[in-house]
C-alpha cells in the first residue's frame, strides 16, 4: 500500500476515533498490550531478522538499541497498560470565565488529530508511540527506518489484532511500508493529512525534518546532556551519578555526552573518575576526551574541535574544566542541545544559579540524566523527548497530543 493510500486511511480513521467513549479507548490498549505479550515469538522472530541484518553496519550500542527480548516486549507492553491507567486527556475544561454580556466561553482539550512519527532502530517506539495516539484520541501514523522495519511491522500486527478484538478500526494504528526517503518526505509535505509530525533519531533526520516540512512539527531527540560536578560535590555521589549517565545506556538520548568540572575540585575528582570508568571496566571502558587543564591531571585522548558538540552515544566521554557554577552554567547553554543537563551538588546557591541559568527542557540537581523518560516522568511513556519550547518542552505524554479549542455558549447574544 502506497504511504498517500495510507494517509487516506488514516483520515478516514480519524473522523471514526472522534467518536469513541475514553473506556473503550482503555479496554482496546488492554487488550493490545495483551496481543503484544502473545505475539513475542513472531516479533522475536521477526527483531532476529533485522538485528542479523544490521550485524556490521552499526554499533554494538545501536544493536542493543535495536535488540528485543521477552522481558523488553513485556516492558512495552507494561507501558501500554500504564497509559490505559492514565486519565484521559480528552475534554477538560482548561479554562472557565464568563463575560459580562452572558456568554460562558470555556477552553477545551482536544485530539490534535492524525500524528505521524518518523523515528529510526527503537522498535519500542512502535507501541510506545501507538499507545499514546490512541489514549489522547489521535489516529498514529508510523515510520520506522530500515534497521527496524520487521519489527515495528510484528508489533503493528499485533496492535492492530487487539484494535480489531476490541471493535475499533484497525487503522487508527498504520505502519509505511515505504522505508526510503519518499515516505518520509511524502510525511513532511502531507498537508491536509498529517496533524503533527514528530522526528525521532539523530540530528541528520531531524534537522532534515525541520528545514523540509510543511506540516507542524515538533523537534525531539538529540541529546548532548552535560553533567556540571561543583567543587561543593558529594565525590562518591557525582561518581555514581557520572557512571550511570554514561554507562547504563549509552545509546539513548537522555546519556551523558559531555562532564563539566569544577576546577577546585578536579585534582581529587577526575582521577577517580578514570579508576571508575576506565581502569576498573573490563567491559566497555569509557574513552575520556580531555580539554587541555583535564589532561594534565588525567590521561586520556585530547578532545577534538568538535568534541564538546557531539551526541556520541557509545562509550565516550568530553571532560572540560571550568572556573565555577557560572561559567559551566554558559559552557553549557553554548554547547547543549536543550534536552536534560545536571548539576551535582550540596550547595543551594549553586544549585539555584544552575537551575535558572541553564536553559534545557529537564534540569537535575543530584541526579542522574537518565530519568528524562516519560514512564520515569508518570507518563506512561513517551511520544519522544521536545528539545524545543512551542507546543511541548520535555517528554512528551498525553497532554502533549493535545490542543484545544474554545466552546461559547450564548442565550441569543448578538454582537
Amino acid at each position: 500500500m502506497t504511504t498517500q493510500e495510507l494517509l487516506i486511511k488514516a483520515k478516514e480513521a480519524k473522523s471514526k476515533l472522534g467518536g469513541v467513549k475514553a473506556a473503550d479507548i482503555d479496554r482496546a490498549l488492554l487488550i493490545m498490550a495483551d496481543k503484544l505479550v502473545d505475539h513475542t515469538d513472531a516479533i522475536l522472530a521477526a527483531n532476529a531478522l533485522d538485528v542479523d541484518a544490521a550485524r556490521g553496519s552499526i554499533s554494538d550500542v545501536m544493536i542493543d538499541r535495536l535488540m528485543l527480548s521477552p522481558e523488553r516486549i513485556e516492558g512495552m507492553a507494561q507501558g501500554i497498560r500504564e497509559v490505559a491507567a492514565l486519565p484521559s486527556p480528552l475534554g477538560r475544561v482548561l479554562k472557565h470565565h464568563e463575560r459580562p454580556d452572558g456568554l460562558v466561553i470555556e477552553r477545551v482539550s482536544v485530539a490534535l488529530g492524525v500524528v505521524a512519527i518518523i523515528y529510526e532502530s527503537r522498535p519500542n517506539v512502535t507501541s510506545d508511540a501507538a499507545a499514546l495516539a490512541l489514549k489522547s484520541g489521535n489516529v498514529c501514523v508510523l515510520r520506522c527506518g530500515k534497521e527496524a522495519h520487521k519489527s515495528a511491522a510484528a508489533i503493528v500486527d499485533a496492535l492492530r489484532a487487539g484494535l480489531k478484538e476490541a471493535g475499533l478500526d484497525e487503522d487508527m494504528v498504520l505502519l509505511i511500508e515505504d522505508t526510503t526517503r519518499a515516505s518520509a518526505n511524502e510525511l513532511m509535505t502531507a498537508d491536509g493529512y498529517v496533524d503533527l509530525l514528530i522526528p525521532r533519531g539523530g540530528k541528520g533526520l531531524i534537522s532534515a525534518i525541520v528545514k523540509n516540512a510543511t506540516v507542524p512539527c515538533i523537534q525531539t531527540g538529540t541529546g548532548i546532556c552535560h553533567i556540571y560536578i561543583d567543587s561543593a560535590a558529594d565525590i562518591d555521589m557525582a561518581l555514581n551519578i557520572v557512571e550511570n549517565a554514561k554507562c547504563s545506556r549509552p545509546s539513548v538520548c537522555n546519556a551523558e555526552e559531555v562532564l563539566v568540572v569544577a576546577e577546585d575540585i578536579a585534582e581529587e575528582f577526575l582521577p577517580k573518575l578514570k579508576k571508575r570508568l576506565v581502569d576498573d571496566r573490563a567491559v566497555n571502558p569509557v574513552e575520556l576526551r580531555l580539554d587541555e587543564k583535564a589532561a594534565k591531571i588525567i590521561d586520556g585522548t585530547p578532545a577534538g574541535e568538535n568534541d564538546f558538540d557531539t551526541e556520541f552515544l557509545d562509550y565516550i566521554l568530553a571532560v572540560k574544566i571550568v572556573n565555577d557554577v557560572n561559567e559551566a552554567v554558559a559552557h553549557i547553554n553554548a554547547h547543549s542541545t536543550g534536552h536534560s543537563e545536571a548539576i551535582v551538588t550540596a550547595d543551594e546557591t549553586a544549585a539555584d544559579i544552575f537551575t535558572r541559568g541553564v536553559d534545557s527542557s529537564s534540569v537535575y540537581v543530584n541526579a542522574s540524566t537518565r530519568f528524562t523518560d516519560g514512564g520515569e516522568f508518570g507518563l506512561g511513556c513517551e511520544m519522544g523527548i521536545s528539545t524545543q519550547k512551542l507546543h511541548a518542552r520535555g517528554p512528551m505524554g498525553l497532554e502533549e497530543l493535545n490542543t484545544y479549542k474554545y466552546i461559547i455558549k450564548g442565550s441569543g447574544n448578538i454582537r
